[in-house]
């Protein structure tokens, strides 16, 4: 080619040749059906190299030299080693006040529902930038650090809810903040710990976080939530998987409570179960918001 590179088809078939395991067009269809069954999660053909790239390393924890090998002894026994695959597989994109609109639009929902006391439900917490943010808007809504507000922050990744319970960032996870957010909700470090910052105590016991999936058997839930954050999830997932997930969200939130979305996320195909009520924000489908048919 007139740039020196070699064609893309090329340079894919040498990355291949030169991988250390054996991975199959079969080991990933196998792969994409069990992550699908497990997880929900719809892997595109494109997303090949990103499947062995992060399976790679859990066959070299287990001195695996074929996917397939890996494949047979995950599937031989339901133990710890599934958390790992799902974990290995899980997307974890976000930052704090990341789609900034929609917790201007919590507040005013908060202040609309009443004194409370409210519960609201992140789907998605992975490494708590969210729920945290949630917790962060909450207080700004009832001009209080202690508000009726409690969060339940739910992922089915366990590694990054670690992550999340500690509450620890580097500094530039909070750059974009205003100094008042980072004076009011974050403690910096010093001496070794100076680039760092912490979530201040208030903020992290409105928190709880604990592993859920949201293909699991039942959720264990008692419901009654203000406000649900499921975003940037279903987008993982096929139509008909988010549909089913939405079926048993829906119940779970208050009368006139609120269902955020991703910004990329629609759920036209759900109609009958959700409709819109502001930007990528639904309610349940036929009530107003006294939760009234």
């Amino acid at each position: 080619m007139a740039d020196g590179r070699a064609p893309r088809h090329t340079a894919t078939r040498h990355a291949r040749e030169e991988r250390d395991f054996e991975f199959t067009e079969r080991d990933f269809r196998r792969i994409a059906r069990l992550i699908h069954a497990r997880a929900g999660i719809h892997l595109n053909d494109h997303k090949r190299d990103m499947v062995y790239g992060r399976l790679a390393r859990r066959l070299r924890v287990h001195g695996h030299t074929r996917f397939c090998d890996y494949l047979d002894a995950l599937e031989a026994d339901d133990g710890p080693e599934w958390q790992d695959f799902v974990n290995a597989l899980t997307t974890n994109l976000t930052s704090f006040f990341r789609e900034a609109y929609h917790f201007d639009m919590l507040v005013e929902h908060l202040r609309a529902s009443g004194p409370g006391p409210h519960t609201i439900w992140c789907c998605a917490a992975s490494t708590g930038e969210e729920p945290y943010s949630i917790a962060i808007a909450a207080c700004e809504a009832f001009g209080t650090d202690t508000p009726p507000v409690r969060i339940l922050a739910t992922d089915i990744d366990t590694a990054v809810l670690e992550t999340a319970r500690e509450g620890v960032y580097p500094l530039e996870r909070i750059g974009l903040l205003s100094p008042e957010r980072k004076r009011a909700f974050f403690q910096r470090g010093s001496g070794p710990n100076a680039d760092l910052c912490r979530v201040r105590p208030a903020l992290q016991q409105m928190v709880t976080f604990r592993p859920l999936n949201l293909l699991g058997e039942g959720y264990g839930l008692r419901g009654g939530f203000t406000a649900v954050f499921c975003r940037n999830v279903m987008i993982y997932f096929d139509k008909p998987t988010q549909y089913r997930v939405l079926q048993r969200i829906v119940p779970l939130m208050a009368p006139g409570g609120v269902l955020f979305a991703g910004h990329s996320e629609s759920f036209t195909h759900a109609h009958d179960i959700v409709e819109p009520c502001g930007r990528t924000t639904y309610r349940a489908a036929g009530r107003t918001r006294g939760g009234t048919p």
